[in-house]
């Protein structure tokens, strides 16, 4: 697959991510799938089960991507995961197999406030 398929693809998932089209986020997904929580020492297997426990997560969620980069069989989406009104820094690290996802972990950052003897050193950044 090419690199601007996948992109197309993963444009299509996080959209999808966002609204909550459960069956339309997992079509990137192989079957045999495997997702990583390493914060939470949680390993997901299936592509039926990855998508089982986000149509049960009983938060609302929305996604905002923040950039897509990647190439061959590695892709890394950056985005602002908000639960609840909560929003989280996450990172995506995606492992193709062909056109579809064999591996992906994502590690979850709340969000902190910068220090005040920076900010002579520093600019605001936009979530």
């Amino acid at each position: 697959m090419k690199d601007d398929e996948i992109r197309a693809a993963l444009n299509r998932h996080w959209s999808a991510s966002d609204a909550n089209d459960f069956e339309t986020e997992h079509d990137i997904y192989l079957d045999q799938a495997v997702l990583e929580y390493p914060q939470s020492g949680e390993r997901i297997r299936g592509r039926r089960n990855i998508q089982i426990t986000r149509a049960k997560q009983p938060s609302n969620k929305r996604f905002a991507v923040r950039r897509i980069i990647g190439g061959g069989d590695l892709w890394i989406t950056e985005y602002i995961l908000t639960y609840d009104g909560k929003p989280s820094c996450v990172v995506s690290i995606m492992e193709f197999n062909g056109d579809k996802v064999a591996r992906e972990t994502q590690y979850f950052a709340d969000p902190f406030e910068a220090a005040a003897w920076r900010a002579q050193l520093t600019e605001r950044m936009d979530p």
